[in-house]
């Protein structure tokens, strides 16, 4: 592993590129705060899709991409005088301080629990912080990544189940609900309940749906490849055959 010097040498060379590129790359010195929006979410899926598939050659490829856009934001706003990459390096390194007093501080936490609800007392005092509980939720944020934010938060302040177990009555509750009116009020319920249960067994919901999202097209690409080996089309095959590859594909994964 690099020493901290070559990490710093490295992180040094990476300002001065960015600096090269703003002077003489037409595409980088056009670009503003708002062109380069969407291409920062793009990479930042692109990481969390690496993370998801536990690749560490292609982790520390998409790492690169973000950790570019951040110097990038940050090379912009000393143009505009507004800040640096050493203000914004500052102001985190500030909030972690501020926020682990336990480590920098006389507060005590002896579990990640304990953390999670120091964490919530210390956001709601924070200078420019979060003034409401569930105020430093982002409305920008997927769906399932918020409901299970807002119940984290929530339950960081004690509005939660007594017992963990006492969730699936309320998923039952909702479940029922929506066999009698399958809308999309009742389908959020459901939803909502489910990502709680996930929560209270320590399971990230949105871990686990991108995990089944990633076996069910393994899956149906191996029925695809299976139907061109038998020089059927998919659109030919019946719900019977297609299942029966299915199957296989199911049978494979278990004997690896």
């Amino acid at each position: 592993m690099s020493s901290r010097e070559e990490k710093l040498e490295a992180f040094g060379r990476l300002l001065d590129i960015m600096d090269d590129l703003r002077e003489k790359c037409p595409w980088d010195r056009k670009q503003t705060f708002d062109s380069l929006r969407q291409n920062t979410i793009e990479e930042t899926y692109e990481l969390a899709t690496a993370i998801s598939r536990h690749d560490m050659n292609e982790i520390s490829k998409e790492l690169g991409d973000v950790l570019l856009h951040v110097v990038f934001y940050a090379k912009m706003g000393s143009e505009t005088g507004d800040f640096d990459i050493a203000d914004v390096c500052n102001r985190i390194s500030d909030k972690l301080i501020f926020r682990h007093p336990h480590v920098y501080g006389e507060a005590a936490a002896a579990n990640a629990e304990e953390v999670s609800h120091l964490w919530e007392q210390v956001k709601l005092k924070e200078k420019g912080g979060n003034k409401t509980v569930l105020g430093g939720i982002p409305d920008s944020l997927p769906s399932l990544v918020k409901a299970y934010r807002i119940q984290d938060k929530v339950a960081n302040v004690g509005f939660d189940w007594e017992k963990r177990e006492d969730v699936w009555a309320k998923v039952k509750e909702e479940i029922a609900e929506f066999e009698q009116d399958p809308s999309e009020a009742e389908l959020g319920d459901v939803l909502f309940s489910l990502i709680n249960a996930a929560r209270l067994y320590k399971l990230k919901p949105d871990n686990a749906l991108e995990q089944t999202n990633l076996k069910f097209i393994k899956r149906f690409n191996y029925i695809e490849s299976r139907a061109k080996e038998q020089g059927k089309a998919l659109k030919d095959m019946t719900l019977a055959e297609m299942e029966a590859l299915w199957q296989e594909a199911k049978a494979l994964e278990c004997a690896v």
